[in-house]
């Protein structure tokens, strides 16, 4: 048995093709979940652009105005996995608009606490996968991972990989080229980012898993309500 056997990854494609068999961005991120199964993580995938979900920070944006909301049902698999993988192509340098409503749905989901009076996130680990034909892969892997951090999911080193063209208008990641090749495929850069993202996640998941997630000792949210309702005792004395 593999020692990465326990844990589950969940990569969420947020590429505006409607089809995840169409998306040039679908095919780096199986290059990392390749590399995850491999080694006996159990791998998920979910295409946002197959699923109704709206944008805004709520959990059920039904409530709010919305005639359909399928997040409720894809906030399963987001909770149940250990790691979590974006993907995004690049649109003027930005990722797509998908991936921030996708951000903006993790955020809503927020408010919840685990156990242990945390970040419902805590515990957990997150990383980028990022594909285009222009730049800003650094650029946007700032903006999600930041975002993935805030919210509570542990990034490791080197948390991104990607991959992109030539400037302007051009073959995306895994066109086919003349004789066969696949564009990018032999891209020493990406191939050897992907991995390193990868192992990395892993790594990192399984430590955070084996040991229990995060200690609870001054981030137990449920301890800060009570003191600062009981009378908080600044550390300060004032």
């Amino acid at each position: 048995m593999s020692k990465f056997s326990k844990l589950k990854a969940l990569f969420i494609n947020t590429s505006l093709k409607k089809k995840a068999d169409e998306s040039h961005t679908r095919l780096l991120l199986n290059a990392s979940a390749d590399i995850m199964k491999k080694n006996g993580v159990s791998v998920d995938y979910l295409h946002m652009a197959e699923y109704v979900v709206p944008p805004g920070v709520y959990p059920d944006m039904t409530d709010h105005g919305w005639e359909r909301d399928e997040w409720p049902m894809l906030w399963e698999k987001v909770i149940s996995a250990d790691i979590l993988i974006v993907g995004t192509p690049l649109w003027l340098g930005e990722e797509s608009s998908l991936c921030r409503i996708l951000i903006e749905r993790l955020y809503a989901m927020s408010g919840q606490l685990n156990d242990k009076g945390q970040s419902i996130y805590y515990g957990k680990v997150g990383g980028c996968v990022i594909t285009g034909n222009e730049d800003g892969i650094k650029h946007t892997a700032m903006s999600i991972g930041y975002a993935l951090n805030h919210l509570g999911y542990t990034t490791p080193p080197q948390a991104d990989c990607g991959w992109i063209g030539e400037a302007g208008p051009g073959p995306s990641y895994g066109d086919e080229k003349e004789g066969g090749e696949r564009v990018g495929f032999d891209n020493d850069f990406t191939q050897r980012n992907t991995t390193i993202m990868t192992w990395n996640c892993m790594h990192l998941a399984k430590m955070l898993k084996d040991s229990g997630g995060i200690p609870n000792e001054g981030n137990n949210r449920k301890a800060w309500e009570e003191g600062a309702r009981f009378g908080f005792e600044n550390p300060e004395g004032n």
